[in-house]
């Protein structure tokens, strides 16, 4: 029998578990400012911190928790799961894997999908299959990916060299190289570019862009500026890759951000709202675009059967729940709502941008405002929102949020600002 014995030398102290008490030391690294709240439990769009108060939850695990906080359908289906298996390696077949591929395809534009855990893990699978399409499909040397500015494709480096905010990128160069950038819904910005990488021939694999901006402020794709991008591609055999990280999975009233642009892309990106809150994320492609063969990418725990179980159950509520005209109707309500808040504080405010529960209320520039003082106030109101870029509000609640929780969410909102006045 091993005897357990305090350390009292060690920094862990007994048995290691420092930080295991509220006022213990917190050993995390500050990579996040937190807001000082301790949240315990949840359900449905609300929230609960330690000391019991209560808040409507407009944050949703920044677009991700899609059946918001503890569905009861998630639950007991994630339960039964864990009782059953939880975690296979991708050498065998795993059948959740299967099933969940299988509903993405059959609702989607796509033909194959690869597995990761994170967005920004699914940007790093598509930098690395239009590297390849570059060299095996256009005879690129040096293939070039065209990104848009103020952009935002995650943080690890190949996915942070991606993004247009050089505000994220200060402080890890050198950025991974064979990233260009043009302005977004400019199509005189992307042909100027294209025009200048490739006058001594062929340099671009692909254009990697959202189809609405997130972090850089919630700014809607235009129509005929995608329109003009799938021409471009299609004319000279570039992949058109989108990053539907945060609009994918109904968020924008349509199961795909792209439906709304009447196009469709070569590739496609998820996670956020597709685990509803447990980690997964996808690559979606084409069969033109499909250059992986074994050995080329990998992931431990992409499509685990507990992840693509938790995904597949998100997937089926979407449609059991009708929960895309859900987004629709309360999306309305929401851009309605903000639309009064502006029309009375219009020396502060400008407009509302985004589409369903995707949308950012702007700050004017000359506003002393800022999304920080927003979220301090709101957390008062016992409602949680987040900032998107110097300016935007952002909103973006679980899709399962109903009408009087929306009127309550208007109201909280509301409130912060009437707290301006005062």
């Amino acid at each position: 029998m091993v005897e357990l014995v305090d350390a009292p030398h060690s920094k862990c102290g007994t048995f290691g578990f420092v930080g295991s008490s509220p006022t213990a030391p917190i050993s995390l690294m500050e990579t996040y400012q937190r807001l000082p709240l301790r949240i315990v439990r949840g359900k449905g769009v609300w929230l609960w911190d330690e000391k019991g108060n209560k808040y409507l939850d407009a944050v949703a695990g920044i677009a991700t928790c899609s059946l918001g906080h503890s569905d009861r359908k998630l639950s007991k289906i994630l339960a039964k799961q864990l009782k059953k298996i939880q975690h296979i390696s991708n050498l065998y077949q795993i059948p959740e894997q299967e099933e969940l591929a299988n509903w993405l395809v059959n609702n989607s534009c796509a033909e194959q999908v690869f597995f990761c855990n994170s967005g920004t893990e699914a940007t790093e699978a598509a930098i690395k299959l239009a590297r390849k399409y570059g060299h095996i499909k256009k005879g690129i040397e040096r293939p070039i990916i065209l990104s848009a500015k103020s952009s935002f494709h995650g943080r690890t480096l190949a996915a942070l060299s991606a993004t247009g905010q050089p505000k994220y990128q200060k402080g890890f160069e050198p950025l991974v190289e064979g990233f260009e950038f043009f302005s977004f819904n400019n199509s005189n910005s992307v042909e100027n570019l294209y025009k200048k990488l490739e006058k001594n021939g062929p340099r671009i694999a692909s254009i990697f862009v959202e189809p609405i901006q997130g972090e850089g402020g919630i700014h809607l794709g235009d129509k005929k500026f995608f329109q003009f991008l799938r021409e471009l591609c299609n004319k000279h055999k570039i992949l058109l890759i989108f990053d539907e990280v945060q609009s994918g999975m109904g968020r924008t009233g349509k199961l795909w951000a792209y439906e709304h642009l009447e196009i469709e892309p070569d590739v496609f990106t998820l996670a956020k709202g597709l685990g509803g809150g447990h980690a997964i994320g996808a690559l979606l492609v084409k069969e033109n675009a499909n250059v992986f063969k074994p050995g080329d990418h990998a992931s431990t725990f992409g499509g685990n059967p507990f992840a693509c179980k938790a995904a597949l159950t998100v997937a089926t509520e979407i449609k059991n729940r009708r929960i895309l005209e859900n987004v629709r109707f309360r999306g309305e309500e929401l851009k309605q709502g903000l639309l009064k808040i502006i029309s009375h504080y219009p020396d502060d405010l400008k407009e509302v941008r985004g589409l369903g529960l995707m949308q950012g209320l702007v700050i004017k520039e000359d506003s002393k405002l800022s999304p920080k003082i927003i979220v301090d106030l709101a957390l008062k109101e016992g409602l949680l929102v987040i900032g998107a870029g110097p300016k935007v509000i952002r909103i973006v609640p679980p899709l399962i949020i109903n009408k009087n929780e929306m009127n309550e969410l208007l109201k909280r909102l509301h409130s912060c600002f009437n707290k301006l006045d005062n």
